[in-house]
């Protein structure tokens, strides 16, 4: 498999898991801007719609979408237990989390990412995720090390790939104290740093 990615970009998420799972797989970086890869292929020409991730799969085809990632990657190594069986209970919660966290914390980020964006939209959208983020720091609250109890699951890589942008968007989540704890837990995850050391975003031990 080839996962193509931009450093720090949503498709870091999938990155992750493909690393928590032990899957094999190469990386291509993407320059989104100018529509190539860092082969030189015209990126527009593998995925149309132009944004990460995108995953090639073993048999050539590409995929892509967030969410259809995270649960193919659980899906090929199920004793990583990224994700409950499907049909199960488990599996609806987790996947109701992770919609949630796609629409309504993902897409609030994304908006910021605008330069033209107005001051009033950015308070706006930073009002928005406060909000959203009482329901992330209330799950938290009964002690869990991650958001569907003591198991790192798909929708940890993708929620702590988000929050991992206020960061560079400066948006305080000071008010979240539980929040920013679960975010120290997954950065320390082996997995996780080097997947963050592999896109050039923190340095090896």
């Amino acid at each position: 498999m080839k996962l193509y990615y931009a450093p720090g970009a949503c498709s870091l998420a999938t990155h992750i898991l493909l690393r928590e799972a032990g899957l094999p797989f190469d990386l291509e970086k993407v320059d989104i801007r100018n529509k190539t890869t860092e082969h030189g292929e015209d990126w527009m020409g593998l995925n149309p719609k132009g944004y990460v991730p995108a995953l090639r799969m073993d048999d050539g085809d590409i995929l892509t979408e967030n969410l259809v990632l995270h649960g193919y990657v659980a899906d090929l190594k199920p004793d990583s237990k990224l994700a409950p069986p499907h049909g199960t209970k488990a599996r609806l919660r987790q996947d109701e989390l992770a919609v949630y966290v796609s629409t309504e914390i993902h897409k609030t980020y994304g908006a910021m990412f605008n330069p033209a964006i107005t001051d009033d939209a950015r308070k706006a959208a930073i009002d928005r995720l406060h909000s959203r983020y009482k329901l992330i720091e209330a799950l938290l609250a009964d002690g869990r090390t991650y958001l569907t109890g003591e198991q790192f699951a798909t929708v940890d890589a993708y929620l702590f790939t988000v929050t991992n942008w206020a960061n560079a968007l400066k948006i305080d989540l000071s008010a979240f104290p539980k929040l920013l704890a679960y975010q120290q837990r997954v950065v320390a995850r082996p997995a996780v740093m080097a997947a963050l050391v592999a896109e050039g975003l923190a340095k090896a031990a």
